[in-house]
């Protein structure tokens, strides 16, 4: 149901002409009213949770909802006037009933024109119907003495008997058809219905007229026998739902006892994963209270109050910690935008090595920041990974692209590779030598291969050549010569080179440090020995030891000069 259509019900029931008859159909529509709107501030409250967003709940003014509780108000005052109308206008009936009846009791003792008798009586009886209701407290002992008086007077009129016998008969028989109708009427779940149509059967009866003594006198206990057993079904009713709600009350007491704590350690929650378990709890609690129901308005409003205030109080205390977690995580929002920025920049760029190597770099960076929170991460996530999807996107589809005019490379390196290997060595080194150096470099000139065939291919290329290589009786210096510019002549044909000389290049430098210190500590050793015949003899060996590695060294330079700059 949306808030209009409670308004449009609600202006319907306030245009009633009687706003009493309405009254109780109105507090309902109320209830139900404001069970909605607790209703939709709780769904707030989870959507903004769920989006990451302190529970604040409606913030707005609703018009529909200002308008219905104007309209209420505006009827509240309404019905207290016509509650007031209305008892002012009882008691004024209820002193004009008893004039009535203290003038009928007047015309039955004092009257003796039966003709002025019956037409004073008339006119009190036409009287007495346009009055109205009097209080309920009042109504039974007013209505019994005007019965009373009324059989007094028809008793007493015996024309009135004689000329009237077929009326008693006639009223014999609607007192009958009314007595099975209030039979019939036991049978009405509805009391609200059961209360109205009884009222107006007592009034029919009333005016039916009167029957004949014997006749009243059975009719009579049968009717107030129906009657009664009506107001006991309508007090049962009411007992049984003042029972009911007494049990709600204290239900509803119990709860409260039970979680008047629910906020203590909310202190103790460091962490949203925790708030919003407890959260859920509290929600869980909410709808355990609505399922309870309601009780009597003045109590069930005073507990609501009581749990009120701890749900506030939960609330509060949980936008307190969500304002602190949120300034946190705008700082590292922040930090991510920049950092979307700079991807964004790159996002670009044709420079598919070093670039991709930054992005890389920019998500490692992104790790390292940490979440930023529901509200922000994934906003942000979106757009960092859209900048470098569409760098990686357009770098893939750069190299398929390369991959197809790579195809022919690829043919000429797996042709060569076959030459390679069925190739056989000349007696002559030095022209076995050559034609390897010769291979190596029609393979490096040959050009790139698709990227999923690279490693394959430059692995078979690899072992073919240094198979041939290790066949070469070569020696000594001009072996690891020859050796390492062969090695050289196979890192330029990979792929990789780059790196693999940088690589090359660092593993030199380190060996070149580590005998570095070999050496100082054999000339520290050296410092121990004295002039002694057996110490020069020890000295001499740590010299020799001393120049080799000194000679090492020199070698491990001539490889770093061999080495290409990039």
């Amino acid at each position: 149901m949306e808030k209009q259509t409670f308004l449009d019900q609600l202006n319907e029931l306030v245009a009633a002409e009687n706003p009493l008859k309405v009254s109780r159909d109105v507090s309902e529509l109320k209830q139900k009213f404001e069970d909605f709107l607790l209703e939709e501030e709780r769904l707030v409250q989870v959507a903004q949770l769920e989006a990451g967003e302190a529970p604040v709940g409606i913030q707005e003014v609703d018009p529909l909802k200002e308008s219905f509780f104007e309209t209420y108000r505006s009827f509240q005052e309404k019905r207290k006037a016509a509650s007031d109308e209305k008892k002012e206008t009882q008691a004024t009936n209820l002193g004009q009933k008893k004039a009535l009846l203290k003038r009928m009791s007047d015309i039955i003792q004092n009257e003796e024109n039966i003709g002025a008798a019956f037409g004073a009586h008339k006119e009190i009886s036409e009287a007495w119907k346009q009055i109205g209701d009097i209080p309920r407290t009042s109504r039974d002992e007013i209505q019994a003495e005007y019965s009373r008086l009324n059989e007094q007077f028809f008793y007493n009129m015996k024309i009135y008997k004689e000329l009237k016998e077929h009326d008693l008969h006639r009223n014999e028989q609607k007192k009958r058809d009314l007595i099975e109708k209030l039979k019939e009427l036991h049978a009405q779940d509805n009391i609200k219905e059961l209360e109205s149509q009884l009222k107006l059967l007592q009034n029919a009866w009333e005016d039916i007229g009167p029957v004949a003594d014997e006749v009243w006198e059975e009719l009579k206990p049968a009717y107030w026998t129906e009657v009664r057993s009506c107001y006991t079904k309508i007090n049962a009713h009411y007992d049984k739902r003042r029972e009911e709600q007494a049990k709600i009350i204290e239900s509803k007491k119990t709860f409260l006892e039970e979680h008047k704590n629910f906020n203590e350690g909310n202190e103790e929650l460091k962490s949203a994963k925790d708030w919003d378990q407890k959260t859920k709890t509290i929600l869980d609690l909410q709808k355990q209270w609505k399922e309870m129901g309601v009780g009597p308005r003045k109590e069930s409003d005073a507990l609501y109050k009581e749990f009120r205030v701890i749900c506030d109080q939960f609330f509060s205390d949980k936008k307190a910690f969500f304002e602190v977690l949120d300034e946190r995580n705008q700082g590292l929002a922040e930090k991510k935008k920049a950092l979307i920025e700079k991807a964004k920049e790159l996002s670009t760029s044709t420079e598919w090595r070093d670039t991709a190597e930054q992005l890389k770099r920019l998500q490692g960076q992104w790790k390292k920041i940490g979440h930023a929170g529901q509200r922000y991460e994934q906003k942000l996530w979106k757009q960092f990974r859209a900048a470098c999807d569409a760098f990686f996107n357009a770098r893939e589809a750069h190299y398929a692209e390369m991959d197809k005019q790579y195809e022919g490379n690829l043919k000429e390196k797996e042709a060569l590779i076959e030459e390679i290997k069925n190739f056989k060595p000349e007696s002559d080194a030095k022209a076995s030598l050559a034609k390897l150096k010769d291979f190596s470099q029609r393979f490096a000139a040959a050009g790139m291969v698709p990227k999923k065939d690279k490693d394959r291919v430059y692995s078979e290329y690899k072992t073919a050549l240094d198979k041939h290589y290790a066949d070469l009786k070569l020696e000594g210096a001009q072996k690891e010569k020859i050796m390492f510019e062969a090695k050289i002549e196979t890192l330029k044909a990979n792929p990789n080179s780059r790196k693999l000389f940088q690589k090359e290049r660092g593993d030199i430098r380190r060996k070149i440090d580590k005998i570095k210190q070999e050496i100082q500590q054999l000339e520290n050793n050296l410092g121990f020995f004295g002039r002694s015949k057996g110490a020069e003899k020890m000295m001499a060996q740590y010299q020799k030891q001393i120049d080799q590695k000194k000679a090492e060294i020199d070698g491990l330079k001539r490889q770093l000069k061999l080495l290409p700059n990039e």
